[in-house]
Parts: structure tokens; C-alpha cells; sequence
């Protein structure tokens, strides 16, 4: 028997990356799946991949930054499902934007309104649905929640803010049985990389990866499946004794307070390559 037997999962921003990957494994491990994403055509992929490899999924389109679209997707899982033992708030969007004075206003409120609000807002009308028999929630932070980057505050404060936002929820629903805890992600191999720095195949998206496996001590970026497996320990009974906490998956970034003898040191550059 799987670890998410006859157990129903809904997972945001699923139609890429991290969000796929836990669809996939939540699927295998015997969840039916409740995919909530913008893009319609992708998230329609991942489930047609679920359903041929033998599990359970179904979709509906969702803005997490908008209220009524939450409202609406609430509605449409509870007529579908009663109620739900797993809420994945994955989605979310990062974008540079300058040093604070130079940021543009509307961009900040974009990213807070994705990552932050969404995720207060899918938490606020799903969590009804987990009271009657608790669960588990998991929140997608990020390293960049625990510590800052340069030209990027407004992902800095709507990553810190969920991480806090974990917390609060966790003493809020423990006496329901519903876990809250969050996953701080290092640099992934997503789509959202490619996006931000530049595919494998582009001179920016290669000096970014060398970058990055020099920097970080595993050598190498992360893959959506590495966070996927974090996600599931955190869904299944395993966890069972775990609430109020942020699990740092990054490969050893936050494991040093600064690059130090890594920006010096041939010999660590040499054996990342």
C-alpha cells in the first residue's frame, strides 16, 4: 500500500516543476489528485501523465491571487470530494526587480499577491474541508525566506512572510490534527529557472549553472523530484509528529555564513565540474 492511500491531495502551481514532480509522486504513493493552476494547457498534462501511468487526477483552474477564483475552486473540490487530508500550496512566481527604491510598485504586489496571499488564501478556503478529520499542509517557501538576494525583495518578503505564515498556522490547526509545515527550496532545475536565468542551452542559463555548482556544496542544482520526496514525508503519516517547521532543501547553501575560501579556492571550483 502507498503512503497516501485513499488519502486526497490538492496541490497548487502543479502544471511545472515542483508542483508536477509531487503530483506525480503524490499519484504513485495512492493520493487522488487535485491539481489548481493558471495554465490550463500544462496542468491538463500532468494529469493526462498521472491517469496513463495508473493513478487518480483531476484539474481546475485557479488563481491564487484572486479570491473568487480560490472561492470557486473550493466549491468545485468540495462537490467533488466532501473533504481533503493534503493541501500543497506550491504555486508562486519570482521576478528581479532592483534595489527597493528602484522597485516597481506593481511588480512587488504582483509577487506578494502569488506567493504570499495565495497562499493565505488557498489555506483560508481549503482548510474548512480538513477540519472534520485534520491533515496535512504544506507551503512552498524558500532559502530565500531565511536570507536575502540581491534585486529581489519582494520574493525575500513574500518567502519570508510564508515561512512565518507556516508557523502561525500550525499552532491555529493543531488541536484540529491538521500539520502545517513548509519546504525552503535552494535553486531547482525548473521552468521558472530557465525563465529567471536562461535555459542549459543559453551562454547566460550555463554561466548561471556553473555559478550555482560551485556555490552550493552537493555540486549541482537541485531536481523537482528531490523536493517532491520532501513534500511526501511531510503529506504522509511519517511525519506524523512535525508541525510548525520549515524544511530547508537547498544542497548546503545555508549551511555557511559566506562563500569565503569557496570564492578563492581553485581546487572547490575544480571538483564541482
Amino acid at each position: 500500500m502507498g503512503r497516501l492511500e485513499n488519502k486526497t491531495a490538492v496541490i497548487t502551481g502543479a502544471a511545472t516543476g515542483i508542483g508536477q514532480a509531487t503530483a506525480e509522486v503524490f499519484a504513485n504513493e495512492g493520493a487522488r489528485v487535485i491539481i489548481g493552476d493558471i495554465n490550463k494547457d500544462q496542468m491538463e498534462e500532468t494529469v493526462d501523465a498521472i491517469r496513463k501511468n495508473g493513478g487518480q487526477a483531476e484539474s481546475f483552474h485557479l488563481d491564487v491571487s484572486d479570491e473568487n477564483s480560490v472561492k470557486a475552486f473550493a466549491d468545485q473540490i468540495k462537490d467533488a470530494c466532501g473533504t481533503i487530508d493534503i493541501l500543497f500550496n506550491n504555486a508562486g512566481v519570482d521576478q528581479e526587480g532592483g534595489k527597493v527604491h528602484e522597485y516597481p510598485v506593481d511588480l512587488f504586489d504582483r509577487i506578494i499577491a502569488v506567493d504570499l496571499r495565495g497562499t493565505f488564501l488557498c489555506s483560508k478556503y481549503l482548510i474548512p474541508l480538513m477540519l472534520e478529520k485534520g491533515g496535512s499542509i504544506i507551503n512552498t517557501s524558500s532559502m530565500s525566506g531565511r536570507a536575502a538576494d540581491l534585486d529581489r525583495s519582494g520574493y525575500n518578503a513574500a518567502k519570508g512572510g510564508i515561512t512565518n505564515l507556516t508557523k502561525a498556522m500550525a499552532i491555529d490547526y493543531a488541536r484540529n490534527g491538521i500539520r502545517v509545515n513548509s519546504i525552503s527550496p535552494g535553486t531547482i532545475e525548473t521552468p521558472l529557472i530557465d525563465k529567471l536565468a536562461g535555459t542549459k542551452e543559453q551562454k547566460m542559463g550555463e554561466k548561471f549553472r556553473e555559478a550555482n555548482k560551485w556555490v552550493t556544496p552537493l555540486g549541482r542544482l537541485g531536481q523537482p523530484k528531490e523536493m517532491a520526496t520532501v513534500a511526501l514525508f511531510l503529506a504522509s503519516d511519517d511525519s506524523s509528529y512535525v508541525t510548525g517547521e520549515d524544511i530547508t532543501a537547498d544542497g548546503g547553501i545555508m549551511a555557511y555564513t559566506w562563500p569565503g575560501k569557496m570564492l578563492i579556492d581553485e581546487k572547490w571550483k575544480e571538483e564541482t565540474k
